[in-house]
Formats: structure tokens, sequence, C-alpha cells
């Protein structure tokens, strides 16, 4: 385990910017950074960073906190393991306890999956480098294949001997269990026997975006039709292959400098772009695009240019998952090479001038594309053509910008020699029906939606979930707890009387305003993360050290710590209005007020709930005493009600 003064240590050199900017393009905006949130689909950035507080906060899907809390996120991390991670960017040495047997056999299950594919790789690089099998066989194949040491060291490559059970005895030998490297893959087992599933194939290691190893592709290098010519690892806790993409950890910084991504077929498509200098390149690894992978792009650039083989096969691939693209609102351009070329073969024939000009000269606008080589398929059939050109009107109503829907429906009727107007009226008609159907309308229906249908259909507005179990005085709680947040140790002079009953002034925090306030009234927030951090406040106040907001968007309690971040961010910013001349009062010129009225409003918030209580209990209630015990506790509460509104200068009218 982490010792307390290591975590410390590692929360306050996290800086969330420095964190954050690994996978998020993020642009200055006044005092914080802005950018598209890796946690949901968005087209407008809501995505907030703040570094004056270390925290991130998403106004769009809601999740914030710290950069620990980043980490656990974006990574399905364990406290611990985002702990281990920041510790290892910022070089801070961990000299952790030993850990119990309980503790241990209580361990991550994602980190153990981790650490023995980190093993793995190690063992199957070392393998290839340093025994005379992996030298002779693996090794000797990647050199065939033009990649030199320094590429093959970059992306950890490896060789599994053709033992048949080398790797997993030497794995179990080392404490690994069986069962787990059956579970990421490693090995297989048939009946009682155990055996490597990679033996005699070279290894491409696979990571995630923060380098860690989540899976492997195996390439055999003999020619038997009975095998798979390529063996990857299944889908696990931690490897999913819908939402990873090749290359991913070594290019992204090189994508978002270049605000472009260029997007391969195979390993050695990437390994070859790289080697020739070419760093702004992924692959989807042979798997169809999805979504996934589209929206992990996004984050560092809205660029796509897709590079495919120049035969037929690799001109028809270049069709194929270019929709979803479009449909994120990403921009895609093809380079479809010479027909005698791949990738991999073209870059390594080439020299890097000739490869770059190449990309540059051929990269085509796809929907341009896509329209002239399908005409050309079509040539002068009048049935190819029709069906051409719908395919191009479908192809363009996914793109969800307007402007760039009409700017390529003018394009493409040049091209299609059709009137423009024609191409609008279908590319509406697709779009009508797809509304109707989100609105759970008949899509069959060519028809304008009614003005009451628009009005309906917000596409980009997320459901909200009604809280029908809000705590009565929840948000004058949470309104006490952002004070106490923002504004707890910072101090209020006061009016007040001494034992003699003469005026004084006395200086207090404005924590022990809140708490000893509602504490003498016997006040307890109902809210379990309220009270959690009225609580700590509380401690505070006994101890002389209050806590900072830093402690609570850094807790371990996420409830907390996603709270406090909440309540800490805001997405607005108010404007020098001083350069205007203009005086703007904000809550720090009227502190005083906004702490005296938020106590107010929460008490009078438990006094209504108390008299609606006495309400319903006088109504049931049969017994004229007990009625005029109620009635006189009801009178009570409405005159200290009534005293509270006056401070607030409400007046009440029932």
């Amino acid at each position: 385990m982490i010792p307390r003064e290591t975590i410390n240590q590692i929360m306050e050199t996290a800086r969330i910017e420095d964190v954050v900017s690994e996978f998020v393009t993020l642009k200055k905006r006044g005092s914080n950074l802005i950018g598209v949130c890796p946690f949901h689909k968005e087209k407008t950035p809501s995505f907030n960073v703040n570094p004056a507080r270390n925290i991130f906060k998403c106004f769009g899907c809601g999740k914030a906190g710290d950069s620990v809390r980043f980490i656990m996120e974006h990574e399905h991390y364990s406290f611990q393991e985002a702990l281990r991670y920041l510790a290892k960017k910022y070089g801070i040495k961990i000299e952790e306890r030993e850990q119990t047997p309980e503790e241990l056999a209580a361990q991550n299950e994602r980190e153990r999956m981790f650490n023995i594919n980190s093993f793995a790789q190690k063992y199957f690089s070392d393998t290839m480098m340093n025994t005379d099998e992996g030298q002779s066989v693996g090794l000797a194949y990647f050199h065939e294949r033009g990649f030199r040491d320094a590429i093959i060291n970059k992306f950890q490559l490896g060789y599994c001997p053709n033992s048949g059970h080398a790797f997993t005895d030497f794995a179990t030998k080392n404490g690994y269990d069986k069962d787990l490297l059956v579970k990421v893959g490693l090995s297989g087992s048939y009946e009682d026997r155990t055996y490597d599933r990679y033996q005699g194939r070279v290894i491409f290691p696979i990571h995630n975006l923060t380098g860690k190893v989540i899976g492997f592709g195996g390439r055999i290098l003999t020619s038997e039709k009975t095998k798979a010519k390529y063996v990857n690892s299944p889908e696990s806790e931690i490897y999913n292959k819908s939402q990873t993409l090749y290359g991913i950890f070594f290019a992204r910084n090189e994508i978002s400098r270049l605000d472009n991504c260029i997007l391969v077929e195979g390993y050695a498509d990437v390994l070859s772009m790289h080697q020739a200098g070419i760093e702004n390149v992924v692959a989807s690894s042979g798997t169809s695009l999805t979504t996934e992978q589209i929206r992990m792009i996004s984050r560092y650039t809205k660029n796509i240019t897709m590079l495919y083989d120049g035969d037929a096969a690799g001109i028809h691939a270049a069709l194929r998952g270019t929709n979803m693209i479009l449909e994120e609102g990403m921009n895609v351009r093809i380079v479809v090479l010479p027909p005698e070329d791949d990738p991999d073969s073209f870059v390594q024939n080439n020299p890097i001038e000739v490869v770059t000009k190449y990309l540059e000269d051929n990269a085509k606008d796809f929907i341009g594309f896509k329209t002239n080589l399908l005409l050309k398929d079509a040539q002068n059939d009048p049935i190819k053509r029709a069906s051409v050109i719908k395919d191009i009107v479908e192809t363009i109503a996914v793109i969800p910008d307007q402007i760039y829907r009409a700017t390529y429906i003018k394009e493409c009727s040049r091209t299609l020699e059709m009137p423009e107007q024609t191409l609008t009226n279908e590319v509406n008609k697709i779009l009508r029906a797809k509304y109707r159907k989100q609105l759970g309308l008949d899509p069959k229906q060519d028809q304008q939606l009614s003005y009451q249908e628009y009005q309906t259909y917000q596409p980009q507005q997320q459901p909200i979930e009604p809280k029908d179990t809000t705590p009565i005085g929840f948000f004058q709680e949470q309104e006490l707890v952002k004070l106490l947040l923002v504004h707890g140790s910072e101090t209020l002079d006061i009016e007040g009387k001494d034992e003699n009953d003469n005026d004084v002034i006395y200086t207090t925090t404005i924590a022990s305003l809140i708490v000893d306030d509602l504490k003498n009234d016997g006040l307890l927030f109902k809210d379990e993360t309220h009270r959690k951090i009225f609580d700590a406040f509380d401690r505070g106040l006994d101890t002389g050290i209050l806590p900072t907001a830093q402690d609570f968007t850094s807790s371990e309690d996420q409830d907390v710590a996603v709270l406090a971040a909440n309540l800490l961010s805001t997405q607005y910013k108010l404007d020098d209005w001083k350069r205007h001349r203009i005086v703007v009062k904000t809550e720090e010129d009227v502190l005083k007020k906004a702490v005296f009225n938020s106590v107010l409003r929460y008490k009078d918030m438990v006094i209504e709930d108390r008299r609606a209580t006495l309400v319903k209990e006088m109504q049931s209630c049969t017994s004229i005493d007990d009625q005029l015990i109620l009635l006189q506790k009801k009178k009570k509460l409405d005159d200290i009600r009534t005293r509270i509104n006056r401070d607030l200068g409400i007046v009440i009218t029932k």
C-alpha cells in the first residue's frame, strides 16, 4: 500500500493541465482550459480544466475531480493504480509497505492483468534479442522486413519460442496463475494441458493511451494453412479491440501537433511509417473501424487521412467505415497508393521526401473521391448511375454540420450533373426520416415535420433523470457546502455583544459561522456526502487546522471528490467590467451577507419541513388536547419562520 505522505506528495505534484493534456487537446479560454470531453460524445467542447484549483469538470456529462480522479475515470484504474501512474509520470519513488496475505488476495484483478502483460512483453522481447532461436527466427524476420532495432525496441516487439509451453512454464515459475494466463490470452488450455498461445510467432504488443500493454498480436512465420496468420488477445477487463488503436500511445502527441491522424490497416504499416519519421499514424489492426476508435482520435484532431493499398480491394476498403467518421463530425481525406504498394512497402521503397509529397498531392476529400470512384464503376449505365447518386446523398446526409452538407451538395451537383435542389431535397428527405424515427414516428412518411415535432426533437440534449428523491433542503445544504469549500478558512469581522452587553467586533472564520450556528440549533445535513464535508470542517475547528478544497477534490471517497470538484467549477467567467468603469459585485464583495442568507435559507427550509409535518399530524389527530399542543408547536415555528424571512427581506403571505 502507498503511504499517506507519498499520496500527498503525488497529489501536490500532479498538475491537472499536464495530466489531461496527454489525452485531450486543450485550448486556453480565460484563466481555464477547454477541450472535447473524453467521457461522452459531444461536438461543442464543454470539458473544463481549472489549473488554479487543480481540477477538471465536464459541463456536459458532469464528470469532475482532480488528476487522480481523471486517470481513474479515463483508464478505469483503481485509486492505487492511478497514484502509481502519476508517481511514475513525475518520478516520485513509492516505498510501499509489505502487503498482508489478505491484501494480496484482494489485489485488483485488473492490476494483475496489467502486471502479467508487462511481464510477458519483457519475456518476448528478451527472448527475441538474447536467445539463439529468437535472433535467428524472430529478429531475422523483422530485419528482413526492413525494421531497424530502434523501431523494434520502441514498439517493444518480441518473439515466443516454438517449444509449446516455454513461456507458460516460465510465468508459472515466477508466481503467475495459470487461470489468469488463460484469461488474458497468453496461454491456452486443452483438457489438462496448458500451452503457449503465441508459440512460434513474432509478437506485437498493443498499448493503451498511457503506454500500458493491454494485449498482443502474434504473427505466424510459416505458411501452414491450418493456422491463423494472426492471433490476437481475447477481450478482457483491460482489452477491448473496438476501443483500441494500434500505435495510439506513440502517435498521440504528433497527431495533436500536426492536427491530423493517418489511419492504416496493419501493424507493419504503422512501424514503417514511424521508422520513416511519420509518427501521426495508427492502425485499426485489421478490424472494422468503430465509433469508439473514431472518438479516441477526435480527442486529438478532427482530421483523418485514410491511407490504403492501391489494389481494387484496398480502394473499396477505403469506402468502409467512413460514414461513421463523417457522422462524428470529422473531416476525412483518402490517399490511395500505387497498385503495387501497401503503406509498408511504399514507405520502405521510397525516400521520406517522396512519401511526404505523395501524401500531400494525392489526399482527396472523401466525398469527392467516392463520387468519382463510383461514377467510374457506373460508366454510362443509368441504373448504376442512379444508385451512385443515392449512395452519395446518403453519405452527405450523415454529416452533422449543415454548412458542410450544403458545400458538399454544391460540389456533388457539378460532378453528378444533377440540379442542386434535387440533391438538397433528397438529403432533407433522409434527415426527416431519421428525425421521425428518433421521435418514434413513422419514418416512411415523407412529409415535413410539424412545428410541434421540431420542438420535441432535441438531438443535442442529454436526457435528465428527474430527482424525485431529493431530500428537503438539499440545494440549501449544497449552497452552504460550497461556501465552506471556497471560503471556509476566510475570516470576517462580526458585530456582537460581550458578557457586559457592550457592542464589540470579533473576527471569526466562515467555517465557524456556518458550523457552529447550525450545531447550536441541532441541525444536521440530511445528505450523506454534504454531511461528510460538514463534519470534516467541524473536526478542523476542533483541531485548529481547517481542511482545504484540495483535501476534498483529492479524497479517496469518490462521492466527496466529485461533489467538491463540481461545486468548485464554474462554466462561466465574469467579464472584467472594471475596464469599462463598471463596478460589479461578486460573491466575495458581499460574502458576509451571502453566508448569513445561506444559513437563514437553510433554516427556513428545515422549519418549513417540520411545519408541514405538524400540519399533517394535526389533520390526523383526534384528541383536542393533542391538537392544542401541536397548534402551539406550529405557532412557535411560524414565529421563527417569520423572523427568518424578515431578515431575508421576504414577506410571508400564508
